[in-house]
This record gives C-alpha cells, sequence and structure tokens, in this order.
C-alpha cells in the first residue's frame, strides 16, 4: 500500500529507541491538566474516608450521664481521665459521652464510687463519722441524713423536678409533758405542666410523717414554688368536694363502686355485657354526735317478772324514848326486884313490841316514842351514745339498658325496645341489689334507649417517610450516604478519566508488531493532520520509504510517537 509520509529528521529517528511501558512512565506521559484532576481525585477521597472513620467513631458513643451539676460533673471527669475512657461532652455540657460498649461498665464503676453523688445526701453522712464528734454533731449529722433520704424518695415522684425536706426534731428530756412533738416541712418543684392530687399530697405527708418517730401528720406542711399550701385543713377542704379530706372522698368512691359492681354483676348476664351502663351515688353522713343520758330508778315496784324487787338499804337509824312517874315499889325486896327492865325493842317491819311489866303485873315504864329512819340507794343508769360515722343517707341509682337485638336467618339484625313488664322487673332487681330504702329517700331510675356504636375509624397508616422508623434510619444513613455519593462522583469525575488516560497513553519508542506494507487498518488519529502531495520527484521521500522498509521497527515507533502526541 502506499503511504504518505510527512519529512522526517534523520538525527530524531536516531534518538528515538526503546522506553519504559510501565503504569509509572503512562502517568507521566499524561497532561498537566489530568495530573492535576487526578491528585485532586486522590486528596478528595482521603479527606472522605477519614471523615467516614471519624463520624463511625463518634456514631458509637452514648449518654453516661445527663443534666448533672458542675460539682458532679467535674468529680465524674476526674475520674473518666483516671480510668482511662474516652468522653465528649454534648448539649452545652449538660451531657457526658462515652463509648457505647463501656457505658454499662463505668455507671457501675462510677456508682462503686459513690458518683455522682447528687445535689442531695443521704445516710451515706453516718459513714464519715469523726472520732471525737460530740452529740450535737451526732444529731445534726442524723437529721441532714434523715433529710436526704426523705427528698430522695419524694423526688422519685413522676411530677416532682426538686424537692426539699425541713425537719424540726426538738430535744427529748425525761418530763414526758414538757416534750415538744416533731414537725416538718416540705417544699415541692413540679414539672412544667404537672399537678399533684390530694391523694398524692397525703401520701407525702404520711410518708414524712412515719419517718419521724412521735410525729403527727398534721404537723406537716406541704408547699409549692409558688408558696401555696398544699396540705392542711384549709387545702383539705374543697367546695366542690362538701369539705371531705381524701380518705372521706376515697370511702364515697369504694361504696359508689361496691353497689354499681353490683347492678353490673346482677343485669349482665340477662341483658349482655356491652347492654347496659349504671352509676350510683351515695350521700353519706361523716357527722360525728355523742350523747349522754341518766335513768333513775323507782324505788317501789315490782321486777319484769312479777316478783317484788329487792332494794339495797344504803342506812337505818330507829330512835325509842320512854317517860312517865315512876312506880311505887312493890314486891319482896331483893336483888331481882331492883334490876332496871329490859328495853323493848322495835323491829323494822311489824307491830312493835308491848311495854314490859313488872313481876306482879304492873306497867314499868310510862308513856314512850319510837323513830325509824331507813335510806335506800338510789338506782341510777348513766348512757353515753356515740353515733357511727359513715353512714348511708340517701343512694341516687341511675341505669341505662339498650334495646333488645335480634337476628333473623338472613343475618339481618334489629333492634326493639323493652316493654314496661321487663323493665319493672329489671327496675326490682336493682332495687334489691343496692338494697332500695324509700324511707330515708332512695331512688332508682332505669330507662330504656338504643346505645349508639360509633363505627371504629380505621386510621390510615403513616406513609413511610413519617414513620419513625425511617425517620431514624435515614438519620442514621444520612451522613454515610453523603460521603459514598460524594467519593463516587469523585472516582468518576476526576480518578476514572485519569486512569483511563493513563492506560490508553503508549510512550514514544516502544514497539509496534506490525508490517508496514500489511492489509491492517491503522488507528486513526483524532485530528486528521494535511495531506501534503509530494512532488512526482523527491529524493526525501524515497529515503523514507526505503528506511521505512530497512527498518520497519523504528518507523512504527515514530509514528506511534506521533499519534500519541496528537492525541
Amino acid at each position: 500500500m502506499d503511504t504518505a509520509l510527512a519529512p522526517m529528521n534523520p538525527q530524531a529517528l536516531a534518538a528515538a529507541g526503546p522506553a519504559s511501558d510501565g503504569f509509572g512512565g503512562r502517568l507521566a506521559a499524561l497532561p498537566a491538566g489530568r495530573k492535576a484532576m487526578l491528585a485532586l481525585g486522590v486528596a478528595a477521597l482521603v479527606g472522605i474516608s477519614v471523615a467516614m472513620s471519624g463520624w463511625s467513631a463518634s456514631a458509637h458513643y452514648k449518654v453516661l450521664y445527663a443534666n448533672l451539676s458542675d460539682k458532679d460533673g467535674g468529680a465524674i471527669l476526674a475520674q473518666l481521665s483516671q480510668m482511662n475512657v474516652p468522653y465528649k461532652h454534648a448539649d452545652g455540657g449538660a451531657a457526658i459521652l462515652v463509648p457505647a460498649d463501656k457505658v454499662h461498665d463505668v455507671r457501675l464503676k462510677l456508682a462503686s464510687a459513690g458518683l455522682p453523688k447528687g445535689g442531695v445526701v443521704g445516710y451515706e453522712l453516718m459513714d464519715n463519722a469523726k472520732f471525737g464528734q460530740t452529740q450535737f454533731q451526732e444529731r445534726l449529722t442524723f437529721q441532714r441524713g434523715l433529710e436526704g433520704e426523705l427528698t430522695r424518695s419524694i423526688g422519685a415522684l413522676a411530677a416532682v423536678q426538686a424537692a426539699r425536706v425541713h425537719l424540726a426534731l426538738p430535744n427529748q428530756n425525761g418530763f414526758f409533758r414538757e416534750q415538744q412533738k416533731a414537725s416538718a416541712s416540705v417544699l415541692l418543684t413540679l414539672h412544667p405542666g404537672r399537678t399533684l392530687d390530694r391523694a398524692q399530697i397525703a401520701g407525702i405527708v404520711h410518708l414524712v410523717s412515719s419517718s419521724v418517730p412521735e410525729m403527727n401528720p398534721k404537723a406537716v406542711s406541704v408547699l409549692d414554688a409558688t408558696g401555696a399550701l398544699l396540705s392542711g385543713p384549709e387545702a383539705g377542704a374543697d367546695a366542690g368536694t362538701g369539705g371531705l379530706d381524701a380518705q372521706q372522698l376515697q370511702y364515697v368512691n369504694q361504696i359508689e363502686s361496691n353497689y354499681t359492681k353490683r347492678v353490673f354483676d346482677i343485669l349482665e348476664p340477662v341483658l349482655g355485657r356491652d347492654n347496659l351502663r349504671a352509676q350510683v351515688t351515695a350521700e353519706v353522713d361523716f357527722t360525728q354526735t355523742e350523747s349522754t343520758s341518766e335513768l333513775y330508778a323507782p324505788n317501789q315496784g315490782v321486777g319484769a317478772d312479777g316478783k317484788p324487787v329487792a332494794f339495797a338499804v344504803r342506812s337505818e337509824q330507829t330512835s325509842q324514848s320512854q317517860g312517865g312517874a315512876g312506880a311505887t315499889p312493890s314486891g319482896v325486896p331483893g336483888a331481882a326486884s331492883n334490876q332496871p327492865p329490859v328495853p323493848a325493842t322495835a323491829p323494822i317491819t311489824g307491830a312493835a313490841a308491848p311495854l314490859q311489866t313488872a313481876q306482879n303485873g304492873a306497867i314499868v315504864g310510862g308513856p314512850s316514842r319510837r323513830e325509824s329512819t331507813t335510806n335506800y340507794e338510789v338506782d341510777k343508769t348513766v348512757r353515753v351514745t356515740r353515733a357511727a360515722t359513715g353512714n348511708v343517707k340517701r343512694l341516687n341509682a341511675a341505669v341505662v339498658v339498650n334495646h333488645k337485638s335480634s337476628t333473623d336467618a338472613k343475618g339481618k339484625t334489629t333492634t326493639t325496645p323493652l316493654s314496661a313488664e321487663e323493665l319493672d322487673k329489671l327496675t326490682a332487681l336493682v332495687k334489691e341489689t343496692i338494697g332500695f330504702n324509700e324511707a330515708r329517700g332512695d331512688s332508682v331510675k332505669l330507662i330504656n334507649a338504643p346505645f349508639k356504636v360509633d363505627k371504629p375509624v380505621a386510621e390510615a397508616p403513616l406513609p413511610l417517610w413519617q414513620q419513625p422508623q425511617t425517620q431514624d434510619l435515614v438519620r442514621t444513613l444520612a451522613v454515610p450516604g453523603a460521603l459514598t455519593l460524594l467519593a463516587l462522583i469523585v472516582v468518576l469525575g476526576a480518578v476514572r478519566p485519569a486512569l483511563k488516560a493513563a492506560q490508553s497513553a503508549r510512550p514514544a519508542g516502544a514497539r509496534l508488531d506490525a508490517v508496514v506494507d500489511d492489509a491492517q487498518a491503522l488507528p486513526v488519529p483524532q485530528r486528521a493532520l494535511p495531506q501534503l502531495e509530494a512532488p512526482a520527484t523527491d529524493d526525501r521521500l524515497l529515503l523514507a520509504r526505503s528506511l521505512a522498509k530497512d527498518n520497519p521497527a523504528a518507523m512504527a515507533g515514530l509514528v506511534r510517537g506521533w499519534v500519541a502526541k496528537e492525541a
């Protein structure tokens, strides 16, 4: 084949020799722009790798403690430094982060060291008792420990953000009448939007009073952050509850719940589980009354069995006097006639004994007088009556019954109201269940009405991008995904084109295993050179043709160098 060749310098052909065909040579043969792009791509990949490794290390940190005081935070950081545990700060220093695999281990080790101590201290103050401390210091340490333990217990409530407990424990002496009672004050700081009900306040009061010996619950005052008194008689009386305290309200609710449960237990087997609603309201009397009465029984009369009642004699007094002129002595003088007569006796009951006469029948004494006084015990009965508190004054029961439902053979459900006879039977059952008493004003109202059944509204499932699991996954993969995408852009945009250019480039002087006059088509350069028509007789053209035939390898390397340079 005829090939048109440009004029060539014989010195250049002589200088063309074998060159290295390695990857380094290919890179060295690249243009300056390609080399700069390749260097920038490699540097970007290195930076992305470093950022990925740093993110992976930081992603495995978890919160060790949060919302610590400055004192506890400093002590924990010092302990972590001694333990050679890496840590980080978060939320402006409010949280301490440590590697995720060391969280539980570090917490146990810090707990054994007594960290964090928190804002209050408890009975651990007694562990650091100093030798030679006075009794006052010992009592003060015990009081501080007790206040700290109560503060921790109250702070465990969900609605309480912080608490402070102040105890007043007076010195006890040997005189019981002069001993002063202990008292306490509790200051509560609640979480925003949280409140405490009456039962919780009563629980705090009883917790404090039960922790201190001889403390009355009335001596415990509970205040909130605004200074309002939450406990005490003033706080316990509420206009909406009729002045009842927490225990009385609980008692009323228990009575109403028991009566309501009775109504459900007696009517559910007849009507069905979801076919009735009942509510019982109880009016309870918590008034405390006390009455005292004295009864005096008569001293005369008969008993219940018809027999005379024997009464007890308290005292009895009898007096007798005898007067008149002395009688003329008569009879035979001697010792018997000179002795005085025996005094007469007057029995309690019966006739008086006759006057004693002398031996010859003459009356010894003159006129006599007898008096008898008897005092009996007074039969008195003293009765003290205390009325029981918490008596039910009135009951009101309201019951709503659903219509009767029936299903035909075709599966169609219809509802029909109950008859008057059925309603009367159900009302009688309710009255017997709650112990209806018309005299005290109880009332029972039972009506029949159809229940409104709300069809369950199927909640539309959240879109995939709004589901919490998806959002957490996106937040977790956002950083590594962005870094990976950036790495792909760098590889495809900078590194890959430079590597392809290095693979296709070949240095000058390399062998080209081809024959000039063969039938193979040589690669056409991207920019075609202008065809110059050689003159018919040109010595240089003839010399080039002969050189190409004699040394085809050198000519092939020369052509390859031209093509690479043009590319």
